[in-house]
């Protein structure tokens, strides 16, 4: 009996100590990511997530992670657009990782600013904020160049200025609330400031 109670026991802290060590994680498929944007993605985003259609979001080079965020809140509910949170609901996690890391693997293009007339407040905005509402500058969690911070903050560096317009005038109404970081900085932004840091954004690089 005491043979068989140190057999038990010495299984058990075994299996103990496996399920103490971390789960390796699984490299995202590239080719099944690829294969995934070529079947849903790219009707909206292109093939590869580049300079489509201003109204939507430029994918190329953007962080992994937070692609798979907002496939995920898209899929919850968290996050609202007719289109995306049908195309989301379609998706395993291990299909919006494959995918995100597609387009993450991209190397992105510059794009370039629309109005000059805008560029000087855009840049003031993006670089210092506005101190007088307290509006912090966009750098900070952004970085200069625009290429953000992974994990944390999208790259924004060449986006659609349209889109980054939409997105900021969302986070203001309340129709976009997955992020109340952004949805108190957007609140405190008037229209014509909106479109001078978005335009500024478009050409960033």
């Amino acid at each position: 009996m005491k043979n068989v109670a140190f057999l038990f026991s010495g299984l058990m802290l075994a299996s103990a100590a496996l399920a103490a060590e971390p789960q390796a994680q699984v490299k995202p498929d590239l080719a099944k990511g690829q294969a995934i944007s070529a079947q849903v993605c790219s009707a909206c985003h292109t093939a590869d997530g580049t300079r489509g259609s201003p109204t939507n979001p430029i994918l190329q080079g953007q962080h992994p992670d937070y692609l798979v965020k907002q496939l995920t809140e898209f899929k919850a509910g968290k996050r609202s657009n007719a289109i995306m949170n049908g195309m989301a609901a379609t998706l395993s996690e291990e299909d919006a990782k494959n995918v995100a890391a597609f387009y993450a693997s991209k190397k992105p293009v510059n794009g370039f600013s629309k109005d000059k007339t805008l560029v000087t407040l855009g840049e003031k905005i993006y670089r210092g904020g506005i101190a007088d509402r307290q509006i912090p500058a966009c750098a900070g969690c952004h970085s200069p160049t625009g290429a953000g911070i992974p994990a944390q903050y999208p790259r924004l560096g060449g986006q659609h200025g349209d889109y980054v317009e939409a997105q900021l005038n969302n986070f203001r109404s309340g129709a976009r609330s997955n992020s109340a970081q952004m949805v108190a900085v957007a609140a405190k932004m008037n229209d014509h400031e909106i479109k001078a840091v978005s335009d500024y954004i478009a050409g960033l690089r």
